[in-house]
Formats: structure tokens, C-alpha cells, sequence
């Protein structure tokens, strides 16, 4: 049994006391949740006391982004051992916006998969499809084009710690949302990219537009396994409404 997880990405949104206080305000109203792991994922200057807050509840705390060296000159980097030192457990790879914005590659992306496995921490990698790669029948092709050089050179042993996240590039920031056919039929699609020892206990999660409103329905589809939520995350309320999905 696959336990969902739903994910709250920040974005580059909130100060520290904003941080705070959003943290003091979600943990009563998740406080009974037991259904799914709940993950918030602050910038990076907020981890720390992010974590803090978070720390002795159920509510997980990841970073955004990672670097894959351990350390050295690289101005402005971040390391997966620093992000662990601070309380993470988990860290987005490969979000569309780093591969938009950033010129990520399948290949960073796999560099940063290890470097993520290597402190143990749980990677959430992202994959998929702008509009016009979908428009042009693209889709399937994109994503086992990325699913394949993300998790390239993995071992059996490193499958147990991979987390998924299908976002389709189109519905990220714009009110559009793929249908839960959609979504459902992408989500098969990967399962069948995966090996087939391990593909039944993959966390695939669905991230476009996921808010209050759809994310029930997107959840009853058997292969969306939870949610990397973005701008509907930001606000404790909301963000409770979506984890409270049942």
C-alpha cells in the first residue's frame, strides 16, 4: 500500500516570520492527520526554523532545490548535507521551473538524485510536458525521455527512497489542471517506465493547479499516489483543506 504524500512547494514566497507563523497555524489543523505524510518546502533561508517549528509534529520539511557536490566553490550552492544538518528530509528535483528558469538537464537532475540518495534524503523528482510538447502529441515521449535520464544508473536498493511527481508544465501557476484522466493515464504511463520489481510501491504525485477543490478527485484515481501543491499551499487553510482531502 502506497501512503499518499502531499507536498507543499513555497516557491520563492514568504519571509521568516510569515514562515513561522504559517508553520504555528497548520500543525493544529493537520494534527490528527494519519492518512498521508504531509511536507512543506520552504525556500532555503526558511528551512531552519521552518524545521524547528515542525519538529516532534507530522508535518515533514524539504528543500526546493539541491546541489550535487558536497562542497567546494560554488557560490551561491547549496549542499544535501547542509540541507540535511538543518532538519530536511526530503528535496525537490528537477521542478519545471529550475529546468525552465535554471537550464536544468535530465542529466543535473540525475547528479542530483545521487547526491540527494547519498545523505539520505528523499528525492521528489519532477517530470513533465509543456503545452506544446502535449499539443504536438509529444507527451509520452517527454516524459520517458525524462524519466529515463533521471533515474539512470539507480540500483534496486535506491528505488525504496523515490518519491514522483508528474506536473504537467501547462497547468503549474495557471488554473488549468489536467483532467484526472489526464493525469491518471500519465501516471500509469510512468508506473510502466519504472522496473517491475519496484514500480507497485512508487509515490507518483500529481502537481498542476492542485487546490481544495480537485484534489479529491484527483485522488480517487488508483495511480496518484498525492500532490505537489504550489500556490494553494501557501495559505494554512488551504493547505490543511487539501491534506484533510478524505
Amino acid at each position: 500500500m502506497r501512503k499518499p504524500i502531499i507536498a507543499g512547494n513555497w516557491k520563492m514566497y514568504k519571509n521568516l516570520a510569515e514562515a513561522v507563523d504559517f508553520t504555528q497555524k497548520l500543525i493544529p489543523l493537520v494534527s490528527g492527520v494519519t492518512h498521508c505524510t504531509i511536507l512543506v518546502c520552504p525556500p532555503y533561508p526558511l528551512l531552519k526554523d521552518t524545521a524547528d517549528e515542525a519538529c516532534g509534529t507530522n508535518i515533514m520539511v524539504g528543500a526546493q532545490n539541491l546541489y550535487w557536490e558536497d562542497e567546494g566553490a560554488f557560490t551561491g550552492e547549496v549542499s544535501a548535507s547542509m540541507i540535511k544538518s538543518v532538519g530536511c528530509t526530503y528535496v525537490i528535483i528537477g521542478h519545471s521551473e529550475r529546468r525552465q528558469y535554471f537550464c536544468e538537464t535530465d542529466e543535473t537532475v540525475n547528479k542530483k538524485l545521487f547526491a540527494a540518495l547519498k545523505h539520505n534524503l528523499l528525492p521528489v523528482v519532477c517530470v513533465g510536458e509543456t503545452l506544446a510538447e502535449r499539443e504536438k502529441g509529444d507527451t509520452f515521449a517527454v516524459i520517458e525521455k525524462q524519466v529515463k535520464g533521471a533515474f539512470s544508473g539507480l540500483t534496486e536498493g535506491h528505488w525504496q527512497s523515490i518519491v514522483i511527481a508528474y506536473e504537467p508544465v501547462w497547468a503549474i501557476g495557471t488554473g488549468k489542471t489536467a483532467t484526472p484522466e489526464q493525469a491518471q493515464e500519465v501516471h500509469a504511463f510512468i508506473r510502466g517506465l519504472l522496473p517491475k520489481n519496484v514500480a507497485a510501491d512508487i509515490r507518483i504525485l500529481y502537481g498542476g493547479s492542485v487546490k481544495p477543490e480537485n484534489i479529491k478527485e484527483l485522488m480517487s484515481k488508483p495511480e496518484i499516489d498525492g500532490g505537489l501543491v504550489g500556490g494553494a499551499s501557501l495559505k494554512p487553510d488551504r493547505c490543511a483543506k487539501i491534506i484533510n482531502y478524505l
